[in-house]
This record gives C-alpha cells, structure tokens and sequence, in this order.
C-alpha cells in the first residue's frame, strides 16, 4: 500500500502532507496529554505502535503484481482514539521509509493520509458505531480492524488515480483500475487482520484488562464501563 519513494508528482506530495500535518500535530497534543494522564499508557501504546509496524512491514506479493500488507492500526485507534493513532502510524511510516525502504520521504504525507488518519478514522468510526448498537466487543473489534485496513487502501487508490489519472477515461478510470488492485486484492487481507486484532484484543482482556477498563474498551464488573463510571462520577 506504502506509495513509494519519488512515485507522486512534487505537487501531490506537497498537498498530501499539509493535509496530514494538522490531524499529526493535534495527534502530538492529545499524545502529551494522554501519557501525562496516565503515564501506564506508554506500555500500551509501545505495544500498538509495535503491532503497526511489524504488520504493515510485512508486504505480500498480490495477483496483480503488486504488493499488499495488513495495517495493524485498527488496534491502536479502538485503544487510544485516532488521534493518537495518527502520531503511531507516522512514525511508523518514518521508520519503515528510512529502515526499511518500505514507502517513502517524499511519499509520508500521502502514506500517513492513508494508513495513519483515513483507515484509523473509518475504523474507529466503524467500532464505536456497533458498540453502541448494542454489538459484542469482539465483533465491533473485528469490523474495526477489517476497515481500518481496507480504507486505507481505498484511499491509496483515491491519491493514485488524482496522480495519474487515465488518458481515456480520466479520474474515474484510474480510480477502477487502482482499486481493483488494491482494495479487491485487500479483502482477505483485512478478514485475517480483523480476526488477528480480535485474538491481540482476547490476550489483552486476560493480562490487561485494568487498563482497557481505563481506556473504555472494556467494561468493569457490573456492566459499567470506565467512561460511563467517570460521567456518573461527574454527575454527583
């Protein structure tokens, strides 16, 4: 999914990373606050950067050629919000372009578009919608996680056919043939990371379960989640 190094036309690039700047920034700020809140965070969420990085490392050669990689941001986003999840995807972004080769400098702004804010975003829009609908937790992480992933690449095939929109058929041809690439070949790929998410999230239950309670993932005994105990808290 990663847009490589030098692909996009300077101006593309330099428009895809003003648009990612202010969602980082604010991602930074919300980071700050939440580490300095609850400085037990930072073990987490070393551990939600480190799931976003070994899986989006690990690229598959597609049918088309190409290559496709989980995201591994759904688990940091339902965690932490997106915001936060923002500031895990860039740096993992940065390392992998500068260890890695995987994506690029020129690319980042485009990159974290896609993996770090617009896949977190949907993914985390996605869970919060089920769980108050009423849906189990592992379901809502499941759907969470599968479209974190794909929209990510969705939006890859977005900036790849403004770039290079087809001669023909122009924006809407290139988009076709982006997608079918990238967002077809995607789908098992989103289906394992979902139900890898939800085997990551049934580990944490069982050693973490105090923090989740904290973070409103999970709820306490009782039924009550922390956030609902911290408004009725506020209540009295």
């Amino acid at each position: 999914m990663h847009i490589a190094e030098g692909f996009l036309p300077p101006l593309h690039a330099v428009a895809w990373g003003a648009a990612s700047a202010p969602f980082v920034v604010h991602g930074v700020r919300a980071l700050t606050r939440e580490v300095k809140a609850n400085p037990e965070s930072t073990l987490l969420l070393g551990a939600s950067g480190a799931f976003t990085f070994v899986l989006s490392a690990l690229k598959i050669p597609s049918v088309t050629g190409s290559c496709s990689h989980p995201t591994g941001t759904g688990l940091g986003a339902i965690l932490f919000r997106p915001p936060i999840m923002a500031v895990l995807g860039t740096i993992t972004l940065l390392f992998q372009a500068l260890l890695l080769a995987h994506g690029g400098l020129t690319t980042l702004g485009a990159n974290v578009f896609s993996m770090a804010i617009a896949g977190p975003w949907a993914g985390y829009a996605v869970y919060r919608l089920l769980r108050k609908s009423g849906t189990p937790l592992m379901v809502g992480v499941f759907f969470g996680a599968f479209f974190a992933d794909l929209v990510t690449y969705c939006v890859t095939s977005v900036q790849l056919a403004l770039a290079f929109p087809d001669p023909a058929s122009g924006f809407l041809g290139s988009l076709e043939k982006f997608a079918g690439i990238f967002a077809l070949t995607q789908i098992p790929l989103a289906i394992s990371e979902g139900l890898l998410t939800v085997l990551v999230m049934r580990l944490l239950m069982q050693s973490s379960k105090s923090d989740l309670v904290r973070l409103g993932v999970a709820k306490l005994t009782g039924g009550k989640s922390a956030e609902q105990t911290g408004r009725e808290a506020e209540v009295r």
